[in-house]
């Protein structure tokens, strides 16, 4: 079943730039192919991957297939919270009325469609923003301890960044995992950390993690600075250091890499070292969609929304995000 083309609010541009210059106007709305959902928005995640696809920096992005002149999608946004509004002949999964969450092509609009693999019921125990804010974020704190971390109960694990959007995550999932968590964070979000479990909390503004005296088994770095000599000075000498995404605010490594350069650093050193470098780029998986969704009825994890913005006003949601500020996520209201 199809719905007709009608006229929908969505954030828009024809062309890589800053923020400030994306638009809300009036685009076609998008209609449901065979395999296909039409979801109506109510909330959209926003992340570092947002910043990107918008700018179109770092330019390893542009060659990862999002547009190399120009983006393959005018309306930005992935990760999507909202009901169905019409399904495809062969979706067999959903229904109009479902409540739903997960990724999606121009999730920055009223309307978004999707295949159905990449969505899954939303969890009764979390509002659309929060449902909203978990899909990209939690598949790459998941991945990152799980896949490329290895993750074992009882082991000493690192969060770096661990007050934002992916690290708020990641503490609470390594504590799933059973391991011993330590977050590192600015002074104004310690109290957040310790909140959602971590079992130790280092200011970075006031102490050096990486003195040399302490080793963790695994390290999450989210924070997208530290120096790789620094980073294997917190590791035991078997230890995993894993580099989520292209590092937070992209300081350093240009326009070309940004803080993607650690990652592919990290991956030439790994083996002629004996400790496990890794660099992450987390997809996102129909089974651990499904697992996250478990994972948040159960309690056992639980999104930090930072703040909301309404749709028209994704630009100053990106530059908070950028800030460094948020704490947890930030989510688009439409």
């Amino acid at each position: 079943m199809t719905t007709m083309t009608t006229t929908m609010r969505a954030m828009f541009r024809d062309a890589y730039c800053p923020p400030d210059r994306l638009e809300l106007r009036d685009v076609g709305r998008p209609v449901a192919g065979p395999g296909d959902v039409l979801v109506r928005v109510r909330a959209a995640g926003v992340d570092q991957g947002t910043w990107q696809l918008v700018t179109g920096l770092p330019y390893l992005i542009r060659l990862a297939g999002f547009g190399l002149l120009r983006p393959k999608v005018p309306v930005p946004g992935l990760d999507v919270a909202g009901t169905v509004e019409a399904v495809g002949e062969r979706v067999t999964r959903f229904r109009p009325g479902d409540e739903v969450f997960g990724t999606c092509d121009g999730a920055l609009a009223e309307y978004a469609c999707a295949p159905q693999a990449r969505l899954a019921p939303k969890p009764a125990n979390l509002t659309f923003e929060q449902a909203a804010a978990v899909p990209t974020s939690a598949f790459a704190a998941l991945q990152g301890l799980r896949d490329a971390g290895g993750i074992r109960a009882g082991q000493r694990v690192l969060v770096i960044g661990a007050g934002g959007g992916v690290g708020t995550f990641a503490v609470q999932l390594a504590r799933a995992f059973g391991a011993h968590v330590t977050g590192v964070c600015s002074t104004a979000k310690t109290g957040l950390v310790r909140s959602i479990g971590a079992d130790e909390v280092v200011d970075h503004t006031r102490e050096d993690v990486a003195d040399g005296s302490r080793r963790y088994d695994l390290v999450l770095d989210t924070g997208g600075h530290r120096s790789l000599s620094r980073l294997r000075r917190l590791l035991t000498p078997r230890g995993t250091l894993v580099i989520v995404g292209s590092g937070g605010s992209g300081r350093g490594g240009g326009r070309w890499t940004q803080g993607a350069g650690r990652q592919l650093r990290a991956v030439m050193l790994s083996p002629f070292v004996g400790q496990n470098l890794r660099g992450l780029m987390s997809t996102g998986r129909e089974e651990d969609l499904r697992l996250l969704g478990e994972l948040l009825e159960s309690g056992k994890i639980t999104p930090v929304v930072d703040r909301t913005y309404p749709l028209g006003e994704l630009p100053e949601a990106l530059l908070h995000l950028r800030s460094g500020r948020a704490a947890g996520k930030v989510v688009v209201t439409v």
